[in-house]
């Protein structure tokens, strides 16, 4: 049975072009539109996420639920996650958005046993494979909560109790297989809790040790059941514990490197996640795909007043311009995508809200995407870039770095040239002057 629609009887979000003046109308996300050779759709990849937008109450340390969803208050845990779904998919299909991601806990309630969350997880993946054949919505990635009950207050694979490490693997083999069985592109691995608080109680080594294990076991498991996409693991640096292991993009890589599980992983980015970590967004994506481990993004951003992860819908255009120039130079998304683990504010507690804030964050991107396109065509940043390391272009340059010419040698070619090298000018403001022109 399907419950009462939970937005009314607004109509589904249509492309209206810039001059709209309908707040609930697209004004730059003309879903096929062709850029670069591809329809936007395919560019961004948009998907919506459970958990901020079905799951918060609206609550905060100092005040409790403000949003009062009729499911947050069903005496049947199923009936509510049911309802739950309908207002979802409800969602999905009047932002005429292509993507979902959830995590397991968000889908289905927990049981009073892992074996009865994982059959009320099962009959929701078959609701939701229903619902996503009805509507054409697809999973970007599923994921498992490891982090929000108590027995996961020291952590899930890096636990000191190995009974926590054996119980955090049926939970993600439960959360894996239904992301495989809703053709899921992605799995995520977000390490909530893994991380410390003080070394007076922390074996960094053996809980390292055990994370590379837990990541290993998840690994051979994904080719186990046939599961083709990535898993994707989501850097921060803090919050909720004060020391984690996923600190950020570079931090990960060393972890993968040393684990040995660079050709199964990758990370999935989160703009707010980057600046607690004291980078841009547009550091962590291009270092990610200087690494080669780029995964998929949330898309989202922070408060530059507040200290924490405030979640909220993105709508920078000059920093998401310049992220999207990143991607789009360096092939676009592959199989990820752009998810919006953003939540609507506390005090907006109309079921429209969730509308607007999602609208919003997807005709941000595409008007970001539209002018990173123009200057990538333009080579507005390619060109300079291209002047600046010409010099290693140069056969002599080469060969210094395919290492075929020794210390000595360089050593030598230097004391000949005499006064050595002058410095050209990097022009940092004429550079930022012109990404500014695209705005």
């Amino acid at each position: 049975m399907t419950s009462a629609p939970f937005f009314g009887d607004l109509a589904p979000i249509t492309y209206q072009g810039p001059e709209s003046r309908d707040p609930l109308a697209y004004r730059w996300y003309d879903k096929n539109r062709v850029v670069l050779g591809k329809r936007m759709e395919d560019h961004l990849r948009f998907a919506a996420c459970y958990w901020h937008s079905f799951c918060w109450p609206g609550g905060d340390p100092f005040g409790g639920e403000t949003f009062l969803r009729p499911w947050m208050h069903m005496a049947d845990p199923m009936e509510a996650a049911r309802a739950k779904a309908d207002a979802a998919f409800e969602m999905f299909q009047l932002l005429d958005i292509p993507f979902f991601t959830f995590h397991d806990l968000d889908a289905a309630p927990e049981g009073a046993t892992l074996a009865e969350s994982t059959d009320n997880l099962k009959a929701i993946t078959e609701l939701f494979h229903r619902k996503m054949e009805e509507t054409n919505v697809r999973l970007l990635w599923g994921t498992a909560n490891l982090f929000s009950h108590r027995r996961y207050m020291a952590g899930a694979a890096t636990n000191p109790d190995p009974e926590v490490f054996v119980y955090a693997a049926g939970q993600v083999r439960a959360a894996l297989e239904a992301t495989h069985a809703l053709g899921g592109a992605n799995y995520v691995l977000w390490g909530g809790r893994e991380g410390y608080e003080t070394l007076l109680n922390t074996d960094l080594k053996r809980e390292l040790d055990q994370m590379g294990r837990f990541l290993s076991l998840v690994a051979e498991h994904k080719h186990k059941i046939g599961f083709k996409g990535p898993l994707l693991i989501e850097p921060k640096p803090r919050e909720p514990t004060k020391h984690q292991y996923d600190f950020d993009v570079a931090t990960v890589y060393g972890f993968l490197e040393r684990y040995d599980l660079l050709a199964d992983v990758k990370v999935n980015i989160e703009q707010n996640h980057a600046i607690l970590a004291g980078h841009s967004f547009q550091h962590e994506v291009g270092l990610a795909y200087a690494l080669g481990i780029f995964g998929s993004l949330d898309m989202n951003r922070g408060d530059g007043l507040l200290g924490w992860d405030t979640d909220q819908f993105p709508n920078d255009i000059g920093e998401m311009i310049i992220v999207f120039h990143e991607i789009l130079k360096n092939g676009g998304l592959g199989t990820g995508g752009l998810n919006f683990d953003a939540k609507i504010r506390r005090q907006s507690i109309d079921p429209v809200d969730l509308l607007h804030g999602h609208a919003g964050g997807m005709d941000s991107s595409a008007r970001a995407l539209l002018n990173a396109a123009a200057m990538l065509e333009d080579r507005a940043l390619e060109a300079p870039l291209a002047d600046r390391y010409a010099g290693w272009d140069s056969a002599e340059a080469r060969a210094i770095l395919a290492g075929d010419v020794s210390l000595a040698t360089l050593a030598d070619r230097a004391l000949a040239n005499g006064a050595g090298p002058q410095p050209n000018s990097g022009g940092q403001e004429r550079l930022e002057n012109i990404v500014n022109r695209y705005v």
